[in-house]
């Protein structure tokens, strides 16, 4: 950057900062602003400013020849500070671009950030006048050009999908064998890929990488902003993940995942910002326009708050809309990823402050060209009034399950009257998804998230231990449906450890041998544990970091077994839901229910409390075209009880069962089955059906 530089008028598309080998574009949307003022930093971070001399309708503009990559900038924009009225600008802030694909850092903790003066009387009414950038990143203007080579998504279908949830950092910061470790480049590295694809996941789920803050509360007591929930920029990766700071980092990742045959997929967080409520700090939309950005209240100085985070986005004007497309379209086109997992994504479908699956944002994903392609999965709930909508999301969204969460896990605790809810997940919670022409893999299912309790944990604790977290053991639900096997956290004792690592293999197994999405956390393979936090979102350190040193590796052989037989038999994956109907070409009924005498299970068994066996034979599901069908079965016992002896399925002459899984004994189990077979307690067990003539 020189002194001499001049500015044209340049043009209102595309938005953001945008380099066409001779010059940049500057573009930005503000309905309520003034003037906008482009504000230059050159490397000692010396300040030059422009007024965009260009307006078109919301958008202003200019362009500034001789600029290119590297260039760091931001903005500075003037118009009223009223917060009655929803209008909270303040020039003295500066502020990144909402289209910045690359920032330097991360904002400090800093009062200049503040668009009012905390030791005011009046608060937020007040106003600051301290100039804030030198306590804020830059945004980068960036090369748009990566040598992809021959990369492209991977679009596995979901039947074939098997999701890892992963912390970017978490993976690899306890790894001193793994250069750079807690960065993209160190997740993407061999012995990372070697772990999965031995596992058998095909797609790995990232907590955010959105440019994400660390909430003040949270800095004040030494602690970080560990899950990056605080998103601020949306194009953006998070620089804390970066070796040298170049987004072509992010991208490498990407080509080395789809190299080793997975798939990534983003949490994104288009629900809230970090800027909170009208306390919080002014970084980007706050101070470019915060009255068109973000759902206000009836008094316009406060915020819609269904996210709990202080703000929502308002999805209702359509240049935020706009901007959530275009940051989708963004990371599926220039960065290359598969999917994304949305964010308390009952707030998305929000229309006037009312949840409506047809909202405006669901129907525009639904009809690009681009987003119809990926994998696209909603967290369906908000904290707002109607915000659980599990089961109400349109095609092609698959839903996170949270019923299958709490009541597969009260199945293994113990609980008393759960059968009819084991029958029902396992088959894929076709009550809540079978509708509109949805797929069978519409239910994500899962054990552990990385919200609550990891696997492990599940089984150690009964009570949450989140003390670590400084907020008197408050914070996170308590809603956990776990139990500790007869000793709280670490133990010796050789009871409890069975008990712990029984369950532990019955959780795993019934997840994976259920229809539906399976998602497993990252960690729970090697019984990795949080030390009873169930809210490790601050933790960034030996709680919230994988443990690889205390790798279980009899459980990780046993995950390997169970992903492998899922893989192995596509009558566990299906496309279509299991209703117990008759198919053509047998006449045999596509889902059966049994118990252990083999009879079918009545009205009376399933409302016994005190039940805690029940047996699934399933096949290819009635309506299945016969390109599609396959022959065989697979029959499966879920056995919360005593050892018991189980009547098996009468079969045709020449056909066998064969016993191929069992929770209840280490290594790999192939043998031929008895009419009656001996199921321990405690234990899942699978059989297949084998003809020798034909394959399953």
């Amino acid at each position: 950057m020189n002194d001499s530089h001049v500015i044209a008028a340049g043009h209102p598309t595309p938005l953001g900062a945008t380099f066409d080998g001779a010059g940049v574009n500057f573009a930005l949307f503000s309905q309520h602003a003034e003037r906008v003022t482009l504000c230059l930093f050159d490397k000692r971070d010396r300040e030059t400013r422009f007024d965009l001399p260009e307006r078109d309708g919301h958008v202003w503009h200019g362009y500034i020849p001789q600029l290119g990559p590297g260039q760091k900038y931001g903005y500075r924009v003037h118009g009223p500070y009223k917060p009655h009225e929803g209008h909270r600008f303040n020039a003295h802030k500066l502020l990144i671009d909402p289209y910045a694909k690359r920032l330097t850092g991360t904002p400090a903790s800093h009062d200049a950030l503040f668009g009012y003066r905390a030791d005011h009387a009046d608060a937020d009414l007040s106003f600051d006048r301290r100039d804030s950038a030198h306590h804020m990143p830059k945004s980068v203007v960036v090369d748009p050009s990566f040598a992809w080579r021959t990369d492209r998504p991977l679009r596995y279908p979901l039947t074939d999908t098997i999701i890892y949830e992963a912390h970017v950092k978490g993976m690899t910061a306890g790894r001193a064998d793994i250069p750079h470790a807690g960065t993209y480049l160190a997740l993407a590295s061999d012995p990372i890929l070697e772990h999965l694809n031995r596992l058998g996941v095909t797609a790995i789920e990232l907590l955010p990488v959105h440019a994400f803050t660390d909430d003040r509360f949270l800095t004040d007591k030494g602690l970080r902003n560990y899950w990056g929930y605080m998103s601020y920029g949306f194009f953006a990766p998070e620089p804390r993940y970066m070796r040298d700071g170049e987004i072509a980092e992010f991208q490498q990742m990407v080509a080395r995942f789809h190299q080793a045959g997975i798939e990534v997929i983003l949490d994104v967080v288009y629900n809230h910002t970090a800027e909170g409520n009208e306390m919080g700090p002014t970084l980007c939309f706050r101070g470019l326009d915060n009255a068109a950005y973000y759902r206000l209240a009836a008094d316009p100085r406060y915020y819609v708050n269904d996210a709990g985070t202080g703000n929502v986005l308002n999805l209702d004007s359509p240049f935020t809309l706009r901007l959530v497309m275009d940051s989708l379209r963004y990371w599926v086109e220039v960065m290359h990823v598969d999917g994304f997992r949305f964010d308390l994504a009952s707030v998305l479908g929000r229309t006037r402050g009312v949840f409506d699956r047809d909202a405006p944002l669901f129907r525009a994903i639904r009809q690009d060209p681009v987003l119809n392609r990926v994998k696209l999965i909603a967290e369906p709930w908000d904290i707002g009034e109607g915000g659980y909508q599990l089961g109400s999301y349109p095609a092609p969204f698959a839903e996170w399950n949270d019923r299958y969460r709490d009541q597969i896990r009260g199945f293994w605790r113990g609980d008393a009257g759960l059968i009819g809810k084991l029958a029902k997940r396992v088959a894929g919670s076709a009550a809540r998804f079978d509708h509109d022409g949805r797929p069978a893999t519409s239910s994500v299912n899962f054990i552990a998230a990385h919200d609550g309790f990891t696997l492990m944990d599940t089984v150690s604790y009964t009570s949450k231990h989140n003390e670590a977290n400084g907020e008197g053991n408050r914070d996170g639900h308590n809603h956990n449906v776990s139990d500790n096997c007869g000793a709280e956290g670490p133990s010796d004792d050789r009871p409890v450890l069975a008990c712990r690592a029984r369950r532990r293999r019955n959780l795993m197994a019934t997840l994976l041998l259920s229809q539906g999405t399976p998602m497993i956390l990252a960690g729970d393979e090697l019984g990795n544990s949080q030390q009873g936090n169930n809210n490790a979102y601050c933790q960034d350190n030996q709680i919230g970091w994988i443990d690889w040193d205390g790798a279980d590796q009899g459980f990780l052989d046993f995950c390997r077994r169970v992903i492998a037989f899922r893989k192995a038999h596509p009558i566990l994956r299906q496309k279509r839901f299991l209703h117990s109907q008759p198919r053509e070409q047998d006449g045999l009924p596509d889902l059966f229910w049994r118990r252990a005498d083999g009879a079918p299970m009545t009205d009376q068994d399933w409302n016994d409390p005190e039940l805690r066996l029940l047996a699934a034979e399933m096949r290819m599901a009635s309506g299945t075209p016969a390109y599609a069908a396959l022959p065989g079965a697979v029959f499966v016992v879920f056995n919360a009880g005593t050892e018991a002896q189980v009547q098996l399925p009468r079969t045709p002459a020449g056909v066998h069962w064969r016993r191929q899984l069992d929770s209840a004994r280490d290594g790999d189990v192939d043998a031929p089955a008895d009419e009656v077979e001996t199921i321990a307690a405690n234990a899942v067990t699978a059989f297949v059906l084998s003809d020798p003539g034909s394959m399953l």
